[in-house]
């Protein structure tokens, strides 16, 4: 099996030395998305709920690349600034998972990329 390199316009474009996701075989390992606007280049940081929105049509844009939708994660990480903002975060988050949620952790760090408040990676298989 081969390492296939996935890429959209439609998400941010990385910004460090990574790509948005790698495909292997069947599986996808999506790399943590912030709320960063593809088009404009700007932060989406409104309120929790519209960046963690914003997080997930980044996801999405991704998972679209390769061929992928929500249905097809398997396994997530949430990453918060603060554990206080969980149930805004999981509301939104749980809307794009109606049925069969994937396994999940949620954890509280200090510090993200250009000051988000939060950061989602998945894993997906095909």
């Amino acid at each position: 099996m081969e390492k296939t390199i996935i890429n959209t316009t439609k998400a941010p474009a990385p910004i460090g030395p990574y790509n948005q996701a790698t495909k292997f075989g069947n599986m996808l390992f999506v790399s943590g998305q912030i709320a960063l606007d593809a088009e404009t280049g700007q932060l989406v940081q409104d309120d929790i709920q519209t960046e963690t929105k914003k997080v997930m049509e980044n996801l999405a844009a991704i998972l679209t690349e390769a061929g992928m939708d929500f249905s097809n994660v398997l396994k997530s990480t949430i990453f918060l600034m603060d554990m206080g903002q969980f149930s805004l975060v999981n509301e939104v988050y749980g809307s794009y998972f109606p049925s069969n949620a994937p396994a999940r952790e949620t954890v509280q760090v200090a510090g993200l990329p250009k000051g988000v408040n939060v950061e989602i990676s998945v894993i997906a298989a095909k």
